[in-house]
């Protein structure tokens, strides 16, 4: 293991954790400029973090240690799935142990965690935002899965830095499969981040909300560390999506003066996907939650789709 292997995948790290509160506060920008109202500063989740952190934490007097140890639990599965995404670079330690399927096993420990601790206060609204968080995962994660390996099909591998190396660094052609799978994507992502049209993260109506239910017994230092895993699950997400879908700019390995290259054409990327994503929220209405289950059923059709068509275009 060499020594930039090592540096890259700090760095990898480090961006994640300080641009992903910055890719949440740019969103919400976008969002009120195109709905034309008074739009957040860019660094209002900083400010809201740095709060957040030195208020005093209420918990529940008959809450166990899992609804304790929940938000650190979500906070690490959220930064090791940061750093399995090759966003800078391919040379990371971590490419060999950890690939895609992996990285969706991190994300469904995370949920199933943070659904437990929902539930463990016994709240009327903790345990419904629970039930609907796992109903979305139940249907989100074969799609994403899909999705992933419909990219896989191409590479004849499943890690996530293959992957990169084969679609960048190739000559440029044409891969119909990654069409149906970037819809499908899209799709998820929405539901995964709790997006409009699937859920709304400026709702205070808690009869309809998913991801503010599950954290709304939490306070000071644990729902700060919620609202940046929050945040890091996002910036996690735009960047699977750029890594499949656009992966050029993210250095080779053993190439480490192309990984400060990388890091302007990564800000780039994720400033035009923020804006798409907040474009789309503002065009976008509230789905009813009966209507989820047919949302995200379409995206796994359409990611099968994809990988149907890879498998037979590859014969």
């Amino acid at each position: 293991m060499s020594f930039t292997a090592l540096l890259s995948q700090l760095i990898e790290i480090v961006i994640a954790i300080a641009l992903a509160p910055l890719l949440t506060g740019w969103v919400n920008q976008w969002r009120a400029w195109l709905q034309n109202k008074s739009a957040p500063r860019l660094w209002q989740p900083y400010r809201m973090l740095h709060k957040l952190f030195n208020k005093e934490s209420m918990v529940a007097d008959h809450a166990s240690r899992l609804f304790r140890v929940a938000p650190y639990v979500m906070f690490g599965c959220m930064v090791l799935a940061c750093a399995i995404i090759p966003t800078l670079s391919t040379d990371l330690p971590l490419a060999p142990a950890a690939d895609a399927i992996a990285l969706v096993g991190l994300f469904a420990l995370a949920r199933v965690v943070i659904s437990l601790a929902a539930m463990d206060v016994g709240t009327a609204f903790g345990t419904m935002g629970a039930r609907r968080e796992m109903l979305i995962g139940f249907l989100a994660e074969p799609a994403l899965l899909m999705v992933l390996f419909s990219a896989s099909l191409i590479s004849k591998s499943t890690s996530l830095a293959t992957i990169v190396e084969t679609l960048a660094h190739r000559k440029l052609a044409i891969y119909p499969s990654l069409a149906f799978a970037g819809v499908a994507f899209t799709m998820v992502s929405l539901a995964e981040n709790a997006r409009v049209p699937v859920d709304n993260p400026a709702t205070h109506l808690e009869l309809t909300m998913i991801h503010e239910a599950l954290i709304l017994e939490y306070s000071g230092r644990h729902l700060a560390l919620l609202e940046w895993a929050a945040s890091l699950k996002l910036f996690a997400y735009s960047c699977i999506g750029l890594a499949l879908f656009f992966p050029w700019g993210i250095a080779e390995a053993h190439a480490p003066v192309a990984v400060l290259l990388a890091l302007p054409a990564l800000v780039l990327k994720l400033a035009i996907g923020g804006f798409l994503l907040a474009w789309v929220e503002t065009l976008s209405a509230k789905m009813r939650i009966f209507r989820v289950p047919e949302f995200l059923g379409t995206a796994f059709l359409l990611a099968v789709i994809g990988m149907l068509v890879q498998l037979l275009l590859s014969h």
